[in-house]
């Protein structure tokens, strides 16, 4: 059986691991810290400041802020774009700290109800309404 990096005739450099909450996880070169994360398995490691719901990977493309992490010692990283380098040790929110610098898409108790609203209404909702969604006109 043929793996993906003969199929495309790719010779990749070895792999390593990084150490996430003391746990190492396995990384192939060029992958981000939220790539192997969630190849390991890891689809959250932290919760919003408003109702506790679980955050990780979502936009995976740095808009979105949900997938933040601490790696060597820096915080609030975005996990989908920060690469994954030997022996980095990534912290995250998961221990009970919330970790939760830029909490986004929180709608607090309005979330799964129909607010009226579009998919813009998705971003950080946070504010002197307490964390509810708004609707729109």
């Amino acid at each position: 059986m043929r793996g993906p990096y003969d199929l495309v005739r790719a010779r990749p450099e070895p792999g390593f691991e990084i150490s996430v909450d003391g746990v190492g996880v396995p990384v192939v070169p060029g992958q981000t810290i939220g790539a192997a994360m969630h190849g390991a398995g890891i689809r959250s490691w932290r919760t919003t400041r408003f109702g506790g719901r679980p955050r990780g990977l979502f936009c995976g493309i740095g808009v979105c802020f949900d997938c933040l992490v601490t790696v060597n010692g820096v915080p609030s990283l975005r996990a989908c774009l920060t690469e994954a380098r030997p022996e980095d040790r990534v912290t995250t929110g998961a221990a009970g700290d919330t970790g939760d610098t830029g909490d986004t898409g929180d709608t607090g108790d309005t979330a799964g109800k129909d607010s009226g609203g579009d998919i813009g209404d998705l971003g950080d909702e946070g504010g002197s309404d307490g964390g509810r969604a708004v609707s729109g006109p």
